[in-house]
């Protein structure tokens, strides 16, 4: 993280969600069960708090009450200051018309604490990452506007904003979701395409999104990102280039999914199960030093299949003991009763 520098995070989380229907039928996407006792929002929540940085604002709209719950049990957890913000009431029935406008409705936030910098970052992904380096590079560039790009092969990329650069990583230009995405020079063969996470300079942030509201414009991908390069100094953080401590051979580098089909939502829960996981839930992706979590398996009885959780987010069964509480799941016990994840209030595992 740079030094003295103060960062003020939006976790962007007002999303529907239609594509994992009937999964979103009662809650929001980033509030989905993910591993056991965890939820897709914590991934962005603890880059976020592993990373130092706060405080932190969770927009959130569409069914947002287990959202809201869960955000709450995370903050007092992690010691962290993270709130959440519904929509005012003055804006109408519409509510966040789209991320933009989600964060146009809230810069009086960012006017109140007076950051260096703003850090927009979507809720719904699956990854892990040290939100400090991409900090870092964003301040030795003297960027107004950093955005995190991942390659993706060539015939995938017209499912994202896809992000043109020069070698040095300077933004040329930004096209939302385009037919023929453009190739990364050094790599004809993939895409840089956009994480759904930014970092700005607040003024370069408020200006954009007042031009955007003036235009009629509501959405970060398809206008606002689009005009910055040409009006300022923008670069593309590659996320391969991250690097997270503790992380083993076996996992998969840059591992990025944006889980908003239930296809995709439901290979990413078979990627963080078992020992070499390409992206292991029981390291560092989601613990939090300062909690102190601790972590057991238990497997599947049928396949052996094994689950890592922790307490956060599960339901207490009554049949637990003193020294260990066995929950359900959720997401994975309504599948099936026999999976179950444990927590144990001591340092080693325990065997059910």
């Amino acid at each position: 993280m740079p030094e003295g520098k103060t960062i003020l995070a939006l976790a962007l989380a007002g999303g529907r969600g239609t594509r994992l229907h009937p999964l979103t039928a009662e809650h929001a996407k980033p509030a989905l069960p993910f591993a056991g006792g965890y939820r897709i929002i914590d991934f962005v929540l603890s880059n976020l708090i592993n990373s130092g940085i706060s405080p932190i604002y969770v927009l959130a709209q569409y069914k947002p009450q287990s959202l809201i719950e869960h955000v709450r049990v995370v903050s007092d957890r992690s010691g962290s200051w993270i709130d959440v913000i519904l929509p005012r009431r003055e804006a109408g029935p519409d509510g966040f018309r789209g991320s933009a406008d989600a964060v146009y409705q809230n810069l009086a936030v960012v006017d109140q604490h007076r950051p260096d910098v703003v850090a927009v970052f979507a809720a719904d992904h699956v990854y892990r990452m040290d939100i400090g380096q991409m900090a870092e590079f964003h301040a030795a560039r003297e960027a107004d506007v950093t955005i995190a790009a991942v390659p993706v092969p060539l015939r995938a990329a017209s499912s994202f904003g896809v992000i043109a650069t020069r070698a040095d990583g300077r933004v040329e230009d930004f096209q939302e979701k385009p037919e023929c995405p453009v190739p990364i020079a050094a790599r004809p063969s993939h895409a840089y395409a956009s994480m759904g996470n930014y970092l700005f300079q607040p003024k370069v942030l408020a200006q954009a999104l007042w031009d955007a509201h003036a235009r009629g414009g509501y959405d970060f991908g398809h206008h606002v990102l689009p005009l910055l390069p040409r009006r300022h100094r923008c670069y593309a953080y590659d996320f391969i280039a991250n690097r997270v401590p503790g992380i083993q051979p076996y996992e998969e580098r840059g591992y990025w999914r944006d889980v908003g089909t239930v296809e995709a939502y439901l290979k990413a829960q078979r990627d963080v199960i078992g020992r070499q996981a390409a992206l292991p839930t029981a390291q560092s992706a989601l613990a939090n030093p300062r909690t102190a979590r601790r972590f057991c398996w238990i497997k599947h009885k049928w396949c052996g299949v094994g689950y890592v959780t922790d307490f956060a987010g599960s339901q207490w069964l009554s049949n637990a003991s003193s020294s260990a509480k066995v929950v359900a799941a959720p997401g994975l016990s309504s599948c099936n009763p026999s999976w179950r994840a444990i927590w144990v209030a001591e340092n080693r595992p325990r065997t059910v």
